[in-house]
């Protein structure tokens, strides 16, 4: 079993943030309110190359909170965990406190 996936090019490996089910008082929240597409960038690859075959740098970095779009990427499994690879390019923003 493989304890680290290292992605390629310009891809970045995505852990999905799931919503908090219910309130801290115990209210239990509907799925519709609680649904935001972000994730915990775990991994990135080293880049793209361009026609000259210079380095595009991915604009992400590890522990990165990004927002991801509703469709997309590839779902991979690794253990009991489930993540994303996502393109840079396919990856809306990052999110700040």
């Amino acid at each position: 079993m493989a304890k680290r996936l290292i992605p390629t090019f310009n891809r970045v490996l995505v852990e999905k943030i799931l919503p908090p089910s219910k309130t801290t008082a115990g209210i239990l929240l509907p799925e519709k309110s609680t649904k935001l597409n972000s994730g915990k960038v775990v991994a990135v690859g080293p880049g793209a190359r361009d026609k000259e075959g210079k380095a595009i740098p991915v604009p992400f970095k590890e522990g990165d909170t990004v927002l991801l779009p509703e469709f997309g990427g590839s779902q991979v499994k690794l253990g009991d965990k489930e993540f994303h690879l996502y393109r840079d390019e396919d990856i809306l923003g990052t999110l700040h406190d």
